[in-house]
């Protein structure tokens, strides 16, 4: 379930705007409530014009789930095997303090991001963090013995959560700069992936480096 053809040809400004207004409604009514009628009004084309773009409702949430989920990967980039484990929670870090800092700038994103990967069905999300495992069994200090798979997904998992619990740490500060050094706590989401990743024998170690 994709856009039209006639949709993809529309300017990429055009696209954009759509899939924003979109965005907005599903966002603030869910899903499931978001009025397609009122979402097509406040795109600015009427309901037979808007058939030319998409077969209805259905299909444009589905394409606005695909752009969160294409949003949010392009906050993070490609994974980049790292040179050694201090480099690899580096690596990690970096990731996660950029998809916090975009999702609580877009919270509109923030909304959307659970049905997002779920429509995808985990396979490009779950991708990354499939990634990230296999990297630091290549490293030597992520457990083997657990499907790769399931240790991706409980990963990602882990990671959602810590999402949410550093957006509302960041949320309850009072001011930018208190923020700042509160955001996230990371020792904290460190020593759950690694005992994650170690079967539980992290001792509350935090992170190496």
């Amino acid at each position: 379930m994709t856009p039209l053809p006639r949709f993809h040809r529309l300017p990429a400004e055009r696209q954009e705007a759509i899939l924003a207004v979109a965005r907005a409604h599903f966002a603030e009514h869910g899903p499931a409530s978001a009025s397609y009628n009122k979402i097509i009004e406040a795109a600015g084309f009427s309901k037979t014009a808007a058939y030319q773009y998409f077969d209805g409702r259905e299909d444009l949430l589905a394409a606005v789930l695909d752009d969160v989920l294409d949003r949010l990967l392009g906050v993070l980039g490609p994974w980049t095997p790292a040179r050694d484990e201090p480099h690899f929670w580096a690596l990690l870090e970096a990731g996660s303090h950029a998809l916090v800092a975009h999702l609580r700038t877009h919270p509109d994103d923030l909304a959307l991001a659970d049905a997002a990967v779920g429509r995808a069905q985990g396979s490009t999300w779950l991708g990354w963090f499939g990634a990230v495992v296999e990297d630091g069994q290549r490293l030597g200090f992520i457990r083997t013995d657990v499907d790769q798979a399931l240790l991706a997904g409980a990963t990602a998992a882990v990671m959602r959560a810590a999402d949410e619990w550093a957006l509302g740490a960041l949320s309850s500060a009072r001011s930018t700069a208190q923020a700042a050094q509160t955001a996230p706590g990371s020792e904290q989401v460190w020593s759950l992936l690694r005992g994650l990743w170690n079967g539980g024998a992290d001792g509350g170690a935090g992170h190496a480096h």
